[in-house]
């Protein structure tokens, strides 16, 4: 286990005014949505899973959210989902980049500076919005690219 580095006082400022700011947003956003779904849950089927692993099911779409903001990658992805579903899409692929583990000599290091969009868009896909169009979600294969994307499967349109 690694150990974690001291939190500056700057830091923990700027996440409390951040998590202030966009939580009720998140929560009300939410609640005026989509009812949560009832009975049976979706998710990937074992063969499904497979194939994904092995890079054998190629993605109908992709999204490349790399320069964007955290608030215009979460919109970007919520409408580029919202559309895959529309239109009958099964396979995405959500590209978020690897973030940047090297640190410039002099430079000041914050949580920010790594792989903000890699961390956040699984959170993300957990919301209630994007549960509601997202039966799974599985590590892209290198062709596909690897450790900077993700598969993005889409529950049928009700």
């Amino acid at each position: 286990m690694t150990a974690r580095r001291p939190v500056r006082e700057d830091e923990k400022i700027l996440f409390k005014e951040a998590v202030e700011t966009t939580r009720p947003q998140v929560i009300a956003r939410s609640l005026a949505k989509k009812p949560p779904l009832k009975g049976k849950q979706g998710g990937l089927d074992g063969n499904t899973k497979e194939k994904l692993k092995r890079g054998a099911l190629k993605p109908q779409a992709s999204i490349d959210l790399h320069g964007m903001t955290e608030t215009a990658a979460h919109r970007a992805l919520l409408t580029f989902l919202e559309r895959g579903q529309k239109n009958g899409l099964k396979l995405t692929l959500v590209v978020t980049g690897k973030g940047n583990p090297k640190n410039d000599e002099g430079a000041a290091w914050t949580m920010r500076e790594r792989g903000v969009l890699k961390e956040m868009v699984p959170r993300w896909l957990k919301e209630p919005d994007f549960a509601a169009l997202v039966s799974g979600t599985a590590a892209a294969h290198v062709r596909h690219g690897g450790g900077g994307a993700m598969y993005v499967y889409l529950r049928k349109l009700r």
